[in-house]
């Protein structure tokens, strides 16, 4: 993930949380959070848990977000003024302590003029880039969205119908020793039932909006969603029957290779271990039994990453 996608992840993550954007550049935003993205990202129970108990109106922080770190401080060095540099004088004591309780409570009573916003250089593997994907990944498992309309139809007062799809992202993990994963994407029409593959490539050519368009009307569901995901979960079954299934067989012999092993290793020593010492020497045995299944034995995992209801003008 290189820094243009960073960037624009970010960008993309600051407009659906509703966070205001104070500057922007290709390299930086500083942002007030909006308080869904203050939640989700400053570690602030005690302050929230004030602000829900008394039901004041929050305070949100703000910040300097970096997205690529180079660039901007090659922008910044070339706009500061030659020599300025800040001098430390008897309020920076007070300035740390107001940071501290910023970072606290939200807000501090402070000099509006020279106030400096907290730094966070964001980048893939970055602390604060794993807390926006952990807060993406918990809130944007399940959408419900709209096909945007055409704005050049040839009747646009024309009321047009849409069909419901359920679309289901899942990754599928072959597992022994080694790993090997892959994502497979399924659609489900919620009228008719049928399933198509690629459904995540298809919407991504499509705009989607949360909010039901002017003249649409949703056509009637004849599948219920549970329905629908065995319909998609009967697909996946369907072609993972068809997948080359010789890395199994090599990791259930090397499973029962390793356990032959282990057993002649230890099952001698259980014969001649004496009564107090058998019971230690078993559950060794045992542990070590479970570690080598948990590592060798062959497994297919399948895990839903996210999903959604989809109405659509129509899809092929």
């Amino acid at each position: 993930m290189n820094a243009k996608q960073v960037h624009k992840f970010v960008e993309r993550y600051l407009e659906a949380t509703g966070c205001a954007v104070l500057e922007r550049s290709p390299a930086h935003f500083k942002v007030k959070l909006s308080p869904a993205a203050d939640r989700a990202l400053t570690n602030r129970p005690y302050y929230w848990s004030f602000v829900d108990r008394i039901g004041a109106e929050p305070e949100t922080m703000s910040f300097l977000f970096v997205t690529d770190a180079a660039k901007y401080d090659e922008i910044e060095a070339a706009s500061a003024p030659p020599q300025q540099q800040r001098q430390p004088g008897p309020d920076s004591v007070e300035t740390g302590v107001n940071a501290v309780f910023n970072r606290s409570f939200g807000h501090v009573n402070a000099p509006a003029i020279g106030a400096r916003m907290p730094r966070e250089n964001l980048y893939y593997g970055s602390g604060r880039m794993n807390q926006l994907f952990d807060a993406v990944r918990q809130n944007g498992k399940f959408v419900y969205l709209f096909q945007q309309p055409d704005t050049k139809a040839a009747h646009p007062f024309d009321s047009a119908a849409y069909t419901p799809w359920l679309g289901i992202n899942v990754k599928i993990g072959f597992e022994c020793d080694r790993k090997r994963e892959e994502l497979h994407s399924f659609g489900v029409s919620l009228a008719t039932g049928v399933c198509l593959d690629n459904f995540h490539d298809r919407l991504l050519a499509l705009r989607m909006t949360p909010r039901l368009p002017p003249n649409v009307h949703v056509a009637k569901s004849g599948l219920t969603l549970g329905k629908a995901a065995a319909i998609a979960e009967a697909a996946l079954e369907r072609r993972l029957k068809h997948y080359d299934y010789s890395w199994a067989e090599e990791a259930a012999a090397r499973l029962a290779d390793e356990l032959r092993q282990l057993g002649a290793y230890y099952e001698p020593m259980l014969e001649r271990a004496e009564e107090e010492q058998r019971e230690t020497i078993s559950r060794q045995y045992e542990n070590r039994k479970a570690e080598i299944v948990w590592q060798l034995q062959p497994r297919v995992t399948a895990s839903v990453i996210n999903c959604g209801v989809f109405h659509l003008a129509g899809i092929e």
